[in-house]
């Protein structure tokens, strides 16, 4: 197992050499306007995994697919000559759906963006279908309440000084 720093750089040195040669070395017209976003290397630097995009429709996609499948040969030999590691790790391209997630992910906030606007243009001349504060309150004041209570307890205070006397009385 190799160190997971020494595979990062490796992996993020295969990408540029990965990027450069199909820049100014394939030629294949089947390639489109590929670029490379991503490159992983297993922890044993055994195989590295080039993430790409293509720029145009689903054809474009799979002709570009398939001239890099062709170049790998040539883009491996690079990398290897390039790095100057003792093992050059195998190559496989797969299309990174990342920008194509993104764009329906804008896409379904966007849609959402224009619900809630509508949502508010709707409430602004609403009304509540009841009153303002649903919750039911006693009818007295805050006030009346505090007399209430010191009436309460001025009664409560009566009826313990009856108690005693009734208990005497009885005796």
């Amino acid at each position: 197992m190799a160190d997971p720093a020494r595979a990062r750089k490796l992996a993020v040195r295969i990408r540029q050499i990965v990027s450069a040669t199909i820049e100014h070395q394939i030629k294949d017209p089947r390639l489109g306007m590929v670029t490379i976003t991503d490159a992983r290397v297993t922890s044993d630097l055994r195989e590295a995994t080039v993430f790409y995009t293509v720029f145009g429709d689903a054809a474009q996609a799979e002709d570009s697919a398939k001239a890099l499948a062709s170049a790998t040969g040539v883009l491996r030999s690079t990398v290897g000559k390039q790095t100057g590691i003792k093992f050059v790790p195998s190559l496989a391209f797969v299309a990174d759906m990342v920008p194509d997630t993104a764009r329906e992910l804008d896409a379904a906030l966007e849609r959402v963006r224009h619900a809630d606007a509508e949502l508010a243009r709707i409430r602004e001349g609403a009304s509540y279908a009841g009153d303002a504060d649903p919750y039911r309150r006693p009818a007295e004041d805050d006030e009346d309440e505090e007399e209430a209570g010191a009436t309460a307890l001025d009664s409560a205070d009566d009826s313990a000084d009856d108690l005693p006397a009734r208990t005497r009385s009885a005796s």
